[in-house]
């Protein structure tokens, strides 16, 4: 299939209702509102398809480019690849979310989400710490380099309540995704955590609330799922 063709394919399935909802998490114009659980059934169909990943993150329509992510071949993503999708992101959840994702799942996460939460742009910030927290989730604890994590965690503590409200929200996310997959850091997180105190954050008109890190973390300790690695960050 073609870019075109799918988007010829999905365009019916948008509801005026469920771009109301989700534009109140900063996703922009163009989007049909097509919602994940139709976009799943393509993702079904196609599985992996990496040019048509590009062809439909190129068409700047927002549900085109979540579900690029999702059919996006990881591990042939280009560094340029990447660079590319996140200087193009014009929203959180991209940033958060896709751009994320797929940089996780390819070489070159460790080294772009580096680079990233030194923007002084805030989407591409909120790229970099989100795919920190998916890279924990998803690679194996000696894949990690846990003395940087244990850095980064120390750097959060210093700057996160003086970061703008995206990004502010990822580092807390990323807190939490330590502590729940890196189960060598789990006490140093939830004493991190704790130092570090409530995050507040501007939900806008939403319904979203800020998790507490060191609540979720216990939380998360007390299902006895610490560590317990996903397949993929993508959902």
């Amino acid at each position: 299939m073609t870019a075109k063709e799918i988007l010829e394919e999905i365009k019916p399935l948008g509801s005026d209702s469920y771009k109301r909802v989700i534009f109140k998490h900063g996703i922009k114009e163009p989007c049909f509102g097509v919602k994940i659980s139709d976009l799943q059934k393509i993702v079904k169909r196609i599985k992996k398809d990496y040019q048509l990943a590009l062809d439909l993150y190129d068409t700047g329509v927002y549900d085109a480019r979540y579900l690029a992510g999702l059919i996006a071949d990881d591990a042939r993503m280009t560094k340029q690849d990447l660079q590319r999708w996140v200087a193009k992101a014009d929203c959180a959840p991209l940033c958060g979310f896709t751009v994320a994702w797929v940089t996780a799942g390819s070489a070159h996460g460790w080294e772009l989400a580096q680079e990233w939460i030194d923007s002084k742009k805030p989407l591409i910030a909120v790229a970099g710490w989100a795919t920190l927290g998916s890279l924990v989730s998803i690679k194996d604890d000696a894949e990690l380099d846990l003395a940087a994590l244990k850095r980064l965690l120390q750097r959060v503590q210093k700057t996160i309540h003086e970061s703008p409200d995206r990004v502010r929200y990822q580092m807390n996310s990323f807190v939490i995704a330590v502590g729940s997959y890196v189960s060598s850091l789990t006490d140093t997180t939830i004493q991190i955590a704790e130092k570090i105190g409530p995050v507040t954050v501007d939900m806008g008109d939403t319904s979203c609330q800020m998790p507490f890190a060191p609540d979720y973390i216990r939380k998360v300790q007390k299902r006895g799922t610490i560590r317990k690695k996903r397949k993929t960050a993508k959902c």
